[in-house]
């Protein structure tokens, strides 16, 4: 039987929203990925589908009603008063007020929404707007205003797609995840993100009531390591729990051009963990997440699409890729002014290979024996 044509939803909204000048989400990021895509004939007839925007009603589902209102108050007045932004973290230099704080999120919501229908009789789907994990149901947080990677997997609940697994391999625990699902029977959570970074939370042992295995990583976390994480943690956990569907959060801060994470990760290990789960399961549904240089994002994000199209990555872009990466700016971080000849002329990196430390291996060998 034939696989099911994998899909990519996107949106202009990610074009045109910004969360502010001075943001580290002023970076065009998705609308690249779909520039990208598009300039290498990615997205053959059906492919491509343009995402819907969640209603409140949809939100509502996990996120309080005074919560949405709020959030739809906050895009009509372009401000929130003292109340607001003390109950609702709305406002603040993390979680800015800009001109599409709720049909930005709401866009993203209802992609993975979406995505989560889409995937019903199989396939897999690549919806780089969502994953914003650190939203929680009556405040924002770390940049998230609305927790899709939650409301993607209550919508396959829902479904009646269930066991479910989610993974992260953002650089930051998915906080906001881990407390819809903390307890629950039929979702487990898998999350690899850098020890001593925002938000503080996934220590090894925590377990999140028997539903998560949280693996903190040291700094400098190298391809190598991240295929031993990938064959010795993810993998047998996922197939011992016999999902029905998968969810990725594939945040693009693991990498080592990131400034606001120490990961050392090319985005080969990004597309070989996608890859790999592609296989343990009927569905699979890939988010965005973190990410804050212009071009490792849209490199990283549309070589997994490339991955899960199974469309050939050439060794150097053509002219029109290539001109999308070249009018890309970014002024204020490491490498943003002389960034290398590479981040135009192509869309996977180097790899970055090194020793496996013992205290990572220590760590895997306690999660192993839980």
């Amino acid at each position: 039987m034939t696989a099911p044509q994998a899909r990519f939803i996107g949106s202009d909204i990610y074009r045109g929203s910004s969360y502010g000048a001075w943001h580290p989400l002023r970076i065009p990021r998705v609308s690249t990925v779909m520039d990208l895509a598009r300039a290498l004939g990615w997205f053959p007839e059906g492919a491509y589908i343009n995402s819907p925007r969640a209603k409140p009603a949809a939100l509502e589902i996990w996120h309080t009603p005074a919560y949405v209102r709020a959030l739809q108050r906050a895009e009509a007045e372009g401000e929130v008063d003292a109340a607001t932004r003390e109950r609702h973290a709305l406002g603040t230099t993390a979680n800015p007020v800009f001109a599409e704080v709720f049909r930005r999120p709401a866009t993203s919501a209802g992609g993975v929404m979406l995505a989560a229908e889409l995937v019903l009789r199989g396939g897999v789907v690549h919806a780089p707007g969502g994953g914003t994990h650190h939203a929680f149901p009556d405040y924002a947080g770390g940049f998230c205003y609305i927790n899709d990677p939650v409301l993607c997997l209550l919508s396959l609940r829902r479904l009646g797609l269930c066991p479910l697994v989610y993974v992260d391999i953002d650089a930051h625990h998915c906080d906001g995840v881990q407390h819809a699902f903390a307890g629950a029977e039929d979702v487990r959570l898998i999350s690899v993100h850098e020890e001593r970074r925002w938000p503080f939370t996934g220590a090894l042992e925590d377990t999140a009531g028997g539903a998560a295995f949280n693996l903190p990583v040291p700094r400098g976390l190298n391809d190598s390591e991240m295929r031993a994480i990938l064959h010795e943690l993810i993998l047998p956990r996922v197939a011992e729990f016999r999902p029905q569907a998968i969810v990725l959060q594939c945040g693009a801060d693991a990498v080592d051009e990131d400034p606001l994470s120490r990961l050392q990760l090319s985005n080969n290990a990004h597309r070989s963990v996608a890859l790999a789960l592609r296989d343990m399961a009927p569905r699979l549904i890939v988010l965005g997440g973190g990410g804050y240089n212009p071009w490792s994002v849209a490199r990283l994000w549309t070589g997994v699409w490339a991955a899960l199209s199974d469309q050939p990555i050439p060794d150097r872009l053509p002219p029109a890729a290539e001109a999308v990466l070249r009018a890309l700016r970014w002024d204020r971080a490491r490498g943003g002014k002389t960034p290398p000849d590479h981040w135009f002329t192509t869309l996977a990196d180097a790899p970055r290979e090194g020793p496996v430390r013992a205290d990572l291996r220590d760590r895997l060998a306690k999660l192993a024996r839980r």
